[in-house]
């Protein structure tokens, strides 16, 4: 199996999050599990991630469990940057080269015949992914089939999946994933009835319901 720069999976889907730390590399590592299961070629891409100095599992690590690669193969080496800061301020701190949008479209390579090819941003849409752009920018360039959109099910999540899914809806169809998301939560269901019936958004909570919006 061969990687080239330029050879689109079937189908390319963006995940994003509100915010970080909002479980978007859990469900894309579980996206991808669950599509490996029902047979589907998965690759999946970081483009570029920072992380704490000795944080003992990088995004990368953990797609690349998912799907049986390297993490080298997830990022690529140069794109790992260190600092846990916006991945262009990262740059900066370390003293290495600005990048742009361009660069990490143009670096992303895919195996071939991979079904669907999973491209995770950092941060939330709007956080600083290079140095002029984000990743609805990346996503705009990318042309994904779908996105991705993971929101906490909690308190603040309408105000956070409002502001950030418009953008990204006049890209792609946008999934919410409501992580965590407990049906005997009262406010966990109510954030999910307004986000459906009022926002007319697209809504899961769990992996078999992300897997039907994607195949």
């Amino acid at each position: 199996m061969t990687s080239q720069p330029g050879h689109r999976p079937d189908r390319l889907v963006v995940v994003t999050g509100t915010e970080t730390a909002v479980g978007k590399t859990w469900w894309a590592a579980a996206l991808a599990r669950a599509l490996r299961d029902r047979g589907v070629a998965v690759a999946a891409r970081k483009p570029v991630q920072s992380f704490a100095p000795g944080d003992g599992r990088t995004d990368a690590d953990v797609l690349a469990d998912a799907t049986g690669v390297a993490p080298e193969a997830v990022c690529p080496p140069h794109r790992w940057y260190e600092v846990a800061m916006a991945p262009p301020m990262a740059a900066d701190v370390l003293g290495r080269p600005p990048f742009t949008i361009a660069d990490l479209g143009g670096e992303l390579l895919w195996p071939d015949g991979a079904g669907v090819g999973i491209v995770e941003g950092a941060g939330g849409p709007r956080s600083p992914l290079t140095d002029d752009g984000d990743t609805v920018d990346l996503a705009v360039a990318l042309g994904p089939d779908a996105i991705v959109l993971v929101a906490h099910a909690g308190l603040g999540t309408i105000n956070a999946v409002r502001l950030a899914a418009p953008p990204l809806r006049a890209v792609a169809p946008v999934t919410v994933v409501l992580n965590r998301y407990d049906a005997s939560d009262d406010l966990h269901r109510r954030n999910r009835a307004w986000l459906t019936g009022r926002a007319g958004l697209a809504v899961v909570d769990s992996v078999d319901g992300l897997v039907a919006r994607i195949i």
